[in-house]
């Protein structure tokens, strides 16, 4: 038996009965069953036990310029929310050397879903970034990851620019007390009994100097009118943030708890990296996943009037909207593009079954490939649960996905999809 065949073999086994049916490959009807196991892509776990491995967010460039090596963090404990004393390792993988795990530094600052912003420079073959906590304070390094030569920013990062210059970021102790899980334990929030503070919000800050100036407050956000809803009793805050394919703009999410509603709501803002020209793209309290496609358009999963809950195609700075995968990518997931905009990356939250499925959808035919069907234990829920958070490499060849399925806790498995995406 060769490996391939192996690990196709313990997939099955640990993703259970949901493994075999599937839509979207040719000659296979929606919903029909898999004649084959070879239907599903090769996939096979890059980083192993005893400690417990993963990448955390969709968004973020896990892979270096050359597909070789591919960025995770690693924890000796799963099932439990991080204490201010929990430090994790950070390494990556060398793909072109038996999946080898090399360290590379650590992190106090760091959250189950999102981790510690771990991600590439933008441009830079050898340098990468995370955020970490020293003393009273959250900031973040720069390692170059031949060299090993290291600078630390006197402040964190949440999203950079294309540019590689320029990033922005929210107030990480207001996220956590705000939505624990998405923040960073540690620091308290100074404005835990404030609404609406004006003196915290978004900060850009400069990668070359550390410099952070605050370019939108909470305060400023919360004042701006909403149509659908009365916020007047509501509790703010900002997060998920993302630059635009030429770093010309960035989104954020201004979100807000209230008596009114048993959750959160959300609106989604564009601005300039200097947080001017400020726009809606979306205000109707249900917007979540996205990804911008190009400088201009917005994919993202959003409750709107004209079809519900949907994945829509926002043009920024317009009220032009379409939806996308009608009557196919159906459920909210974590989306992205492969190169060359052809194909949408996405996933699941898990079934009935607990099975996640991430998957591939073609823009033009409207064909869903699935790319496995993975089975999360029942353990992994709430604040610790392990979404599988797709990400794609540079070549548009290769997945990786967050996953407990092979039994061994959370770890990196790659997917390559070279035969469906070339």
């Amino acid at each position: 038996m060769t490996d391939s065949e192996l690990t196709r073999r313990q997939f099955l086994q640990c993703a259970g009965p949901a493994a075999l049916t599937f839509a979207g490959l040719p000659g296979v009807a929606p919903g029909g069953p898999v004649d084959h196991p070879d239907a599903l892509p090769p996939v096979r776990p890059i980083t192993r036990g005893p400690k417990f491995h993963w990448f955390g967010y969709y968004d973020k460039l896990q892979f270096d310029p050359s597909c070789r090596y591919v960025l995770g963090m690693e924890v000796d404990f799963e099932h439990r929310s991080p204490k201010p004393d929990d430090v994790i390792n950070i390494g990556m993988v060398d793909l072109q050397d038996g999946d080898r795990w090399v360290e590379l530094g650590e992190s106090r600052a760091w959250c189950w879903q999102q981790g510690c912003m771990l991600q590439w420079l933008p441009g830079s073959n050898t340098e990468i970034l995370w955020n970490d906590r020293e003393g009273d304070r959250f900031v973040c390094h720069i390692l170059d990851v031949l060299t090993r030569g290291k600078r630390t920013l006197p402040n964190p990062i949440y999203t950079v620019s294309p540019n590689g210059r320029t990033a922005v970021s929210p107030d990480f102790r207001r996220v956590n007390h705000m939505r624990p899980g998405y923040g960073y334990t540690g620091l308290p929030d100074p404005h835990e009994d404030v609404s609406a503070p004006d003196d915290t919000g978004i900060f850009r800050v400069d990668l070359e100097t550390g410099e952070q100036e605050l370019i939108v407050s909470i305060a400023d956000v919360a004042n701006i009118p909403n149509p659908h809803e009365d916020l007047s009793d509501a509790k703010h805050y900002f997060n998920h943030l993302l630059f635009n394919t030429d770093g010309s703009r960035f989104i954020f999410l201004h979100r807000w708890r209230s008596s009114a509603r048993r959750s959160f709501g959300t609106r989604m803002f564009t601005a300039t990296p200097d947080g001017k020209d400020l726009h809606v793209v979306d205000d109707f309290g249900g917007m979540s996943h996205f990804i911008w496609r190009d400088a201009e358009h917005i994919l993202a999963w959003a409750k709107r009037p004209s079809h519900g809950s949907a994945f829509y195609l926002f043009k920024d700075r317009t009220p032009e909207v379409e939806i996308v995968g009608e009557g196919v990518m159906t459920k909210n997931g974590h989306c992205s593009y492969l190169p060359g905009n052809e194909w949408i990356l996405n996933d699941t939250y898990p079934d009935g079954e607990r099975n996640q499925h991430p998957y591939l959808y073609h823009v033009v035919t409207g064909r869903r490939v699935p790319l496995g069907h993975f089975y999360l234990p029942p353990e992994y829920k709430g604040e610790w649960r392990c979404d599988t958070h797709p990400r794609s490499s540079p070549d548009g060849r290769s997945v990786v996905i967050d996953s407990p399925h092979g039994g061994n806790g959370r770890q990196l498995h790659l997917i390559d999809i070279t035969e469906i995406a070339r």
